[in-house]
């Protein structure tokens, strides 16, 4: 086998990276979900996850600064109530009881944009917004480091068989197209395996917005806490998780499967593994960046 075919074999799982592990009689990591759910707990008007979704009975939202991770990440925009989630290739998600609203970014057109990459995706937005370049960056499977300081100068990413370097080919630019190619390059050589890697693991009890449930692996999943609530007299915290998942497609605001049919809050349970629609985590996966 070529040192080229040796490199490609390791990161091909990496387009397998969400897939849930299945046994053939007993889901083992995802959850199959086919009735409907009723969401009782939004503003239809609104156009943002902090606006949209009210928070439950006897809950008050955390406070957050406006600079922050937490504000980006509860701010983000929504598209109308009643759309579906569509992939990389404009057709539609057909299982749409998983989720109580799609977030209005671009996701490309290649099948790129899956459950790590939009996690990673909304970090370096968020980094790009408050021009904060040199804290963008993200490893490659094989440990190479993507940074997008470098990228910025004009360098750019070759793959040359097991090889990964940076070589010079273009002119210095911020531009949001030449940001959006290089996170393209990340997600193509990054996943969940990277990420999980990366990211610093956090007791449950201080679970905080921005925060990332994930299994590192091939499969393996990640979702991104998005908004937090807490309830006035026991403390015990709300949530809202938002996810990618494979093939490539829009970020979407997770229902809880645990809800009874009435929404999109989690609710802090360090007893039970978190249960999403099409993953469930272990309360230990949980990671920060």
């Amino acid at each position: 086998m070529t040192a080229y075919l040796k490199f490609i074999s390791c990161i091909l799982p990496l387009f397998l990276a969400c897939k849930p592990k299945r046994s053939p009689s007993v889901p083992q990591t995802a959850v199959n979900h086919s009735t409907t759910i009723t969401i009782d707990t939004v503003q239809t008007s609104k156009n943002t996850i902090f606006s949209r979704f009210t928070v439950p009975e006897g809950f008050k939202r955390t406070p957050r600064d406006t600079n922050s991770f937490a504000f980006f990440l509860s701010n983000l925009p929504l598209k109308k109530p009643q759309a579906r989630v569509t992939y990389f290739d404009g057709t539609t998600k057909p299982n749409a009881n998983v989720y109580a609203a799609v977030v209005d970014l671009p996701i490309g057109k290649r099948d790129l944009h899956q459950c790590a990459d939009a996690v990673m995706r909304l970090r370096a937005d968020y980094l790009f917004e408050q021009g904060l370049f040199d804290s963008i960056h993200f490893n490659f499977t094989n440990g190479f480091k993507a940074e997008y300081s470098k990228w910025r100068k004009g360098k750019r990413i070759v793959v040359d068989g097991n090889r990964v370097y940076w070589k010079q080919r273009t002119a210095p630019s911020d531009d949001p197209d030449d940001f959006w190619r290089y996170l393209e390059m990340v997600f193509s050589y990054a996943g969940t395996a990277s990420l999980s890697k990366e990211m610093k693991p956090v007791p449950y009890a201080s679970l905080q917005i921005g925060d990332v449930f994930i299994k590192g692996g091939f499969p393996g999943h990640a979702v991104i806490v998005v908004d937090m609530a807490i309830h006035v007299k026991t403390g015990k915290k709300a949530f809202l998780l938002a996810q990618s998942y494979m093939p490539a497609q829009e970020i979407q605001v997770l229902l809880n499967p645990d809800s009874e049919g009435s929404g999109a809050w989690y609710f802090e349970n360090e007893k039970a593994p978190l249960q999403t629609p099409e993953w469930v985590f272990k309360t230990k996966a949980l990671k920060r960046f």
